[in-house]
């Protein structure tokens, strides 16, 4: 493990909770195998105290951080600046303290994309409609990133009807709302729910209209392979898991923050997995 000096770089996450939190993990291994004098450490601060706290880092020379839940809206308002994938999302998960500033962007979408196609190497966004299951940050910043990649047609499904069709308005483009999943003739199915994940009930949903070649992509990653993707995989379609989701996402911060542009490959995936349950448990 590197020796930390006086001219240690510093980044962290900052959540509420945040000690659930494989990013330290993840980081600290790019640190290790890169040799760089740095930490990335967990932040645990209050919702009341987050844009305090933000600036507070930035006063004391952290280079950045990444921001969990409930955070992103929050950071997205802290910002002295946000780019194009943090106002297309409308959150912001990495922060980089720039010359007295504060820039935000949101890497949530880049790394779902990222992590599609390595995991689905024969996936085109332009191949055929997708179909996105929930309505919340991470649903917007995926469906935002899947338009502007080229699909043609994508419909969101949530609990809340209203809540996806606003979401709908502020996406524009070739965007629906339906009640139930329309699964025939899709080419990718995404869930950006908390079903599937450890301690919450299993996605019920029935993927037998789905084509054949159709891929399913959960952003659940505790467990590594939900009911969703159990299904998926029976059913002899592509499953593509969340971890290399959380895997890619990190790759720009960690670049602003220490310098290196980092490789997502499968000595990471397994030690960031070896610390996650395998399935859901019985």
């Amino acid at each position: 493990m590197p020796i930390l000096t006086g001219h240690a770089r510093l980044a962290g996450v900052l959540g509420w909770p945040v000690a659930h939190s494989r990013s330290p993990r993840l980081h600290g291994f790019w640190l290790e195998r890169h040799g760089i004098d740095g930490a990335y450490l967990p932040l645990p601060v209050r919702p009341e105290r987050f844009a305090d706290a933000v600036r507070a880092l930035a006063d004391l020379g952290f280079r950045g951080a990444n921001v969990t839940i409930p955070h992103k809206e929050a950071a997205f308002a802290v910002c002295d600046g946000v780019d194009r994938s943090a106002r297309r999302a409308g959150a912001v998960n990495t922060l980089v303290f720039r010359e007295g500033r504060i820039e935000g962007s949101n890497t949530d979408g880049f790394g779902f994309l990222e992590n599609l196609r390595a995991a689905a190497p024969g996936w085109r966004a332009e191949a055929g409609p997708a179909v996105v299951l929930g309505a919340g940050g991470s649903a917007r910043a995926i469906a935002a990133a899947l338009l502007d990649a080229g699909c043609p047609r994508l419909t969101l499904v949530n609990r809340t009807r209203a809540r996806a069709e606003a979401l709908a308005r502020t996406l524009g483009g070739p965007v629906a709302v339906a009640e139930r999943p329309p699964l025939e003739g899709a080419a990718l199915l995404v869930n950006t729910t908390s079903l599937g994940m450890q301690g919450h009930p299993p996605l019920d949903l029935d993927l037998a209209p789905l084509p054949e070649r159709a891929v399913v992509a959960d952003i659940v990653y505790v467990p590594l392979e939900t009911p969703l993707l159990a299904r998926a995989r029976a059913r002899g379609l592509v499953a593509v898991e969340g971890l290399g989701m959380l895997l890619h996402q990190a790759r720009p911060g960690f670049e602003a923050w220490f310098g290196v542009a980092p490789v997502v490959d499968a000595a990471l995936r397994d030690f960031v997995a070896a610390d996650i349950p395998r399935s859901a448990a019985r």
